[in-house]
């Protein structure tokens, strides 16, 4: 995780980032494995020409690889919190 982080703050992508749908442009998700379990980490970038970490969860699905509702939700609060606290 700490890798892909280091490669954003380049401005690069790492092979297992991709773009966090259902957000704003500029939302990406990190997608790791460890010990047959699922972890995400949601980071937002192009704010304040910083890397913000929004949210790193456990995931467990239990409609196959899509993210639980309560997730996004949660993610897309912080987002806006983010981005009011910034103003």
């Amino acid at each position: 995780m700490l890798t892909a982080l280091a490669i954003a703050a380049e401005g690069e992508k790492s092979d297992n980032v991709k773009p966090f749908k259902g957000v704003d442009g500029g939302v990406f998700q990190i997608a790791l494995r460890y010990r047959g379990d699922a972890f995400r980490v949601i980071y937002a970038v192009k704010i304040d020409h910083d890397i913000w970490v929004i949210h790193a969860f456990q995931k467990k699905s239990t409609t196959g690889i899509k993210t639980p509702q309560r997730e996004i939700d949660l993610i897309c609060q912080r987002l806006k919190q983010l981005k009011e606290a910034l103003k």
